[in-house]
């Protein structure tokens, strides 16, 4: 007899994370109207589209290499050419569901069970995605203090709070690999899988130099969103009031990726003497131009579904 699956209870933060954008989403559009999303919308032309696509093969690719270097540092063997087939379906679903996380679940537990090891398989993703926020992180850093923001002068105590809880991090880490407990052992599994997966086999510098590209690549999708959108400030005030929309987007409460990048590129753009309007439409912009760019992911789901035969139920005739 054919076990029947339990289904298994949601998380509540399932259903919180997508409430939030909403909720930014419906603020933005009782102070705002919704001029700017239709607006930006309307503006998008061809030019601005073969440039998205352009940018994101380049970025998708680099995504691919950057995940390829990982996983085959953990032992879990991922063709360049599969990457990428992957990394665009992962894109186009996190540009169309709620959360913003689920293409890059789906491609880490197929993944893994490719590999006959589901937890190397998550961990690979974990641990690229990680790669990529970290480097962000440090080049947002340097931008952020070259060019002038909203946000410059609290720079200095987010760097010293950030390298505290980094050390505290590492500091529990080597306290927590002591012993036989399962803290212990998650401990030395990190351990093992930040030495071998991205400090290993040379991977560091693959990794470094496909992240930086990545991030480099997503901000210069967000500077033609914003000329797109009609913004001409020049770009020693555009590149830090963009790059701080594309941090917010790394908040899981979104809609298809829409909620957050609207709501801080609204405060950005009008902190630094632009208008609000200005900065949600260039976020609407950038979202409707990535999901764009991902149209290519959409195309592998199909061919999949077309190419995998449907299994037959049991007991059904040949």
């Amino acid at each position: 007899m054919r076990s029947v699956p339990v289904p298994q209870p949601r998380s509540r933060w399932t259903w919180v994370r997508p409430v939030g954008g909403v909720a930014i989403l419906a603020l933005l559009l009782w102070r705002l109207g919704t001029g700017p999303f239709l607006g930006g919308l309307r503006l998008i032309n061809t030019e601005a589209l073969v440039a998205a696509l352009a940018i994101g093969a380049l970025t998708t690719i680099c995504c691919a290499w950057r995940w390829s270097l990982v996983a085959g540092g953990l032992g879990v063997r991922l063709p360049l050419r599969t990457a990428v087939a992957h990394c665009y379906r992962s894109v186009f679903l996190n540009s169309t569901l709620p959360g913003g996380v689920v293409g890059d679940v789906h491609r880490a537990v197929r993944t893994g069970r490719d590999a006959g090891d589901v937890g190397r398989g998550i961990r690979a993703v974990v641990w690229e995605r990680i790669a990529g926020q970290v480097v962000q992180a440090a080049i947002a850093v340097v931008i952020l203090f070259a060019l002038p923001s909203p946000v410059r002068s609290y720079l200095p105590a987010a760097v010293g709070l950030t390298v505290l809880g980094g050390l505290v991090v590492v500091l529990l880490g080597r306290l927590l690999r002591r012993g036989p407990s399962r803290w212990a052992r998650a401990a030395r599994t990190a351990a093992a899988d930040i030495r071998h997966g991205l400090l290993g086999r040379g991977n560091w510098p693959g990794v470094v130099l496909a992240s930086a590209v990545v991030m480099l690549g997503h901000l210069a999708t967000f500077l033609v969103a914003a000329r797109t959108a009609g913004a001409t400030a020049p770009l020693s005030r555009l590149v830090p009031l963009t790059l701080l929309a594309l941090l917010a987007m790394g908040l899981p409460a979104n809609v298809a990726g829409f909620g957050p990048r609207e709501g801080v590129a609204a405060w950005a753009f009008g902190a630094a003497g632009l208008t609000a309007t200005q900065g949600v439409a260039t976020a609407v912009v950038y979202g409707a131009l990535v999901l764009a760019s991902s149209l290519p992911g959409a195309a592998v789901l199909l061919i999949r579904r077309i190419r995998v035969p449907a299994v037959p139920e049991e007991g059904a005739a040949p």
